[in-house]
C-alpha cells in the first residue's frame, strides 16, 4: 500500500510567467506600413467619391436655385418713382402672374396684383433697392427650374428656358436597352461555353480575343458604329428609314463593347459553382446542356445578375460611342433609327463649347451628371440586393 502525500499550495513550485524571448511580441514595421498604406488607399477613394458628390450637388443646387430672367416683351409705359407701387406697362407681351418676381433695371419686385396694363408690386425684393426708373425699360420675369419641370418636360433648351431632361434620359435608356439586348444573351452564351464546353486550347484562343475586344478605345467603336453599323442598318431597313445618326447603331456597338464584361464576370460566377453539383447532375442522367442550364446557371444566379447590372451601368455611362454615332441634339423619340442625344453625349458636346462659368448651361451639366450618378448608384444598390438575395437562397 502506497503512502499518498498531500502537497500544500506553498510546496508547489511556481512556473515563471515570462515567455521565451522568441515568443515575445515584436513590432513589425513592414506590416504596419502596409496596413497604413491600405487604409490610406481606402480613405482616399472614399474622400474622392465624397468630393465628386459634393461638387455635383453644389453646382446642381445652383442650377435649381438660380433665377433665370425671361423677357416679357413688355416695357414700362411711364416713369416710376422710388415710392410707387403701381407700374404702368405697355400692352401685349407674355402674361405675368401674381406672386412672380419681375425685374426692372437692377431692381427686383414681387407682383401682388395684375391689371389690364398695370402691375401692383412690392418694391426692393431679394436684397435690391427701390429706385426710380425711366420709361421704356424692359420688364423681365424671373423663373426657377423645378424638379417637376426637369423630369417631365420633353424639351431641353436651357438657352431659351426649356429644362426637360426627358429627351436625354429617354435616349440614354434606349441605347442602353439595345446594348443589353445584344450583350446579355451573347455574353452569357460565351460564358457558358467557356465554363462548360470549351477545352483548354479553345480557352487559350477565345480569352485573349475577348481581352483585345475589351481593350479597343471607345472612340474607335464610335467610328465603327458610324462607318460600318449605320450603313449596314441603312442597307437592311432603307435609307429613308434609318438616319445617318441613330441610337440603334450606337446601342448595338455599345452591346459589342460590353460583351467581354458580361462574359468574364458570368464565367467567374459559373466556374465558382462546385464540381459536385455537376457530377450529381451527370449521375442522374442529365446532359451537359441540361446541367449547364438547370443546375449550374441557377446556382450562379447571384454572380450572373451582378454581371448584368454592372454591364447596364457601363452602358448607361458610355460616352464616345453615343457622342459620335447617336446624334448631336436632344430629341424625344422612341424610334431607334432617329437621331437622339444621350446624357453623356450632351455633356461632351456642351463641354466642348464656349461656356461661361456659373452660366445656366454650365450648371445644367452638373445637374445631368448628378442624375447619371443617381441612376448608377441605384443600379449598384439593386445589384447588391440581388446578389445577397440569391446567395442566401442557394446557400
Amino acid at each position: 500500500m502506497h503512502n499518498t502525500e498531500i502537497l500544500s499550495s506553498k510546496d508547489i513550485v511556481s512556473i515563471p510567467q515570462t515567455p521565451h524571448p522568441s515568443l515575445r511580441h515584436r513590432p513589425r514595421w513592414g506590416e504596419t506600413i502596409i496596413q497604413m498604406f491600405l487604409f490610406l488607399s481606402a480613405a482616399i477613394s472614399i474622400l474622392v467619391t465624397i468630393g465628386i458628390v459634393y461638387e455635383l450637388g453644389t453646382e446642381t443646387w445652383n442650377f435649381f436655385g438660380r433665377t433665370n430672367w425671361e423677357d416679357t416683351n413688355r416695357q414700362v409705359a411711364t416713369p416710376i418713382a422710388a415710392t410707387d407701387t403701381t407700374i404702368a406697362t405697355t400692352a401685349g407681351g407674355s402674361s405675368i402672374a401674381v406672386g412672380r418676381i419681375i425685374r426692372v433695371g437692377d431692381e427686383q419686385m414681387m407682383v401682388t396684383a395684375v391689371g389690364e396694363n398695370s402691375l401692383t408690386v412690392m418694391r426692393g425684393q431679394n436684397g435690391t433697392t427701390a429706385v426710380s426708373h425711366q420709361a421704356k425699360l424692359d420688364v423681365f420675369t424671373g423663373k426657377r427650374v423645378t424638379l417637376r419641370e426637369f423630369f417631365t418636360n420633353i424639351k431641353w433648351e436651357p438657352q431659351i428656358g426649356n429644362f426637360g431632361v426627358l429627351p436625354l434620359l429617354n435616349a440614354t435608356l434606349m441605347t442602353s436597352a439595345i446594348a443589353m439586348l445584344v450583350a446579355l444573351p451573347l455574353g452569357l452564351a460565351v460564358a457558358i461555353y467557356l465554363s462548360e464546353y470549351a477545352g483548354q486550347q479553345a480557352r487559350n484562343v477565345l480569352k485573349p480575343m475577348l481581352e483585345v475586344l475589351a481593350g479597343i478605345p471607345t472612340v474607335v467603336y464610335g467610328y465603327f458604329a458610324l462607318t460600318f453599323m449605320t450603313p449596314l442598318l441603312r442597307s437592311l431597313f432603307g435609307v429613308e428609314t434609318v438616319q445617318i445618326y441613330n441610337t440603334a447603331s450606337a446601342g448595338i456597338v455599345i452591346g459589342i463593347l460590353i460583351i467581354p464584361l458580361v462574359s468574364s464576370m458570368s464565367e467567374d460566377a459559373l466556374s465558382a459553382v462546385p464540381r459536385s453539383l455537376r457530377e450529381a447532375a451527370y449521375a442522374l442522367g442529365a446532359t451537359k446542356l441540361e446541367t449547364a442550364m438547370r443546375v449550374v446557371l441557377p446556382a450562379a444566379t447571384s454572380g450572373v445578375a451582378a454581371a448584368f447590372i454592372v454591364a447596364i451601368s457601363r452602358a448607361i455611362g458610355e460616352t464616345m460611342i453615343v457622342a459620335i454615332a447617336a446624334g448631336a441634339g436632344p430629341n424625344f423619340t422612341f424610334n431607334p433609327f432617329n437621331a437622339a442625344e444621350t446624357m453623356t453625349g450632351h455633356i461632351v458636346r456642351i463641354s466642348g463649347g464656349d461656356l461661361s462659368y456659373d452660366s445656366i448651361d454650365y450648371n445644367s451639366i452638373f445637374a445631368i451628371g448628378l442624375a447619371l450618378f443617381a441612376i448608377t448608384l441605384t443600379l449598384n444598390i439593386i445589384s447588391r440586393r440581388v446578389v445577397t438575395h440569391f446567395r442566401e437562397e442557394y446557400e
